[in-house]
């Protein structure tokens, strides 16, 4: 199989994408792209290892929402650079406490196999982030000066998420996890205060990746999960810029457990000089619009080394047809967008 990267579709074009359903290495033993793995999978499948050194990035992200606070925990190595972090962000004013840093010249570790049961720990200073596989679900600690976390994240029996490759050439690529609606409970301790998480009223969100990207880097991600006009629990995933031009897109919909893919480029439509007006997504069966609440911006520039990121919480109203004809309709479902740009 040939990487499929001659025609380039533009945004709001359809493509067409092949489902993946046995395990499959990322990588031949070159180091280039298995052209076996170009398509997207309803679970981890894809076995990730990174030979080499310079250009790979890896990184787990999770994210846990409550009726009062979001909870983000994120461990990442870019070879030359590893990032460790955990943040607590009170819902009801937006203030945000975050510990971590970046950690220059790391050693290897921290981060294997996307389908590897092995625990994935990173630490810097008295910042310590663990995260475990835990059966079908998710176990995530955290200690630091002002944040603890002990949190454990579990899905449903027919909980799907996806797994997709993008590929921008032989040499550069990327493999991501999306996923969201995943249920959360334990304890945070934020400044010695603590604060239950129920699995009844908090939900989490995932993003896994796995690659070697180019220097420069910019893409839009969204998330949501809430009830459709059915009273049906959706999860929403959105991406864009970053995946046009290549054959993969990283956008779906979850209905009650079960992922249908939309293989389209989203058009991402929104005021970069004005975050919290209107956000829109649209493209061929998706009309989708988001409201923002709050913006929150998190910038490291070094000149050649630069990491921003523009968030916006807020909520989701639209509709989505799917392959099958029907059209889903949802409003007020809670989320985020975001801009975020990676020059290294």
């Amino acid at each position: 199989m040939r990487l499929p990267v001659k025609h380039i579709p533009s945004t709001g074009e359809r493509v067409t994408e092949r489902e993946i359903t046995h395990p499959v290495d990322l990588c031949l033993p070159s180091g280039r792209l298995n052209p076996e793995a170009v398509g997207w999978t309803r679970t981890a499948l894809h076995r990730t290892g990174l030979p080499g050194w310079g250009r790979n990035k890896r990184f787990e992200y999770w994210s846990v929402v409550t009726p009062t606070a979001i909870i983000s925990l994120s461990i990442s190595h870019h070879d030359y650079r590893a990032n460790v972090s955990v943040s607590y962000v009170d819902r009801s004013t937006y203030a945000e406490i975050r510990q971590g840093g970046n950690t220059w010249l790391p050693g290897a570790g921290g981060l294997g196999s996307a389908t590897s049961e092995e625990p994935m720990e990173a630490r810097r200073r008295d910042v310590l982030v663990r995260m475990t596989p835990h059966g079908t679900g998710t176990v995530l600690h955290a200690a630091s000066a002002r944040i603890r976390v002990d949190l454990t994240i579990t899905g449903g029996p027919e909980h799907e998420s996806m797994g997709v490759v993008v590929p921008w050439s032989a040499r550069a690529f990327q493999y991501t996890k999306k996923d969201n609606g995943l249920r959360a409970q334990g304890v945070v301790v934020v400044e010695g205060l603590s604060h239950r998480v129920e699995a009844n009223e908090s939900t989490a969100v995932h993003d896994r990746g796995r690659g070697r990207w180019p220097y420069f880097t910019l893409w839009n991600w969204g998330s949501g999960y809430g009830q459709d006009s059915l009273g049906r629990w959706v999860g929403l995933q959105f991406g864009g810029k970053w995946t046009d031009g290549t054959p993969s897109t990283e956008n779906w919909i979850r209905i009650d457990g079960r992922l249908h893919k939309i293989s389209s480029h989203l058009a991402w439509n929104y005021d970069p000089a004005r975050w919290l007006e209107r956000w829109s997504l649209t493209g061929p069966g998706v009309d989708v619009v988001f409201v923002p609440e709050h913006h929150l911006q998190h910038l490291f520039d070094r000149w050649v080394v630069k990491s921003r990121s523009d968030t916006c919480y807020g909520h989701y109203t639209g509709r989505i047809t799917l392959d099958t004809g029907e059209v889903v309709t949802f409003a007020n479902v809670f989320g985020h967008v975001e801009e975020v740009e990676r020059r290294w």
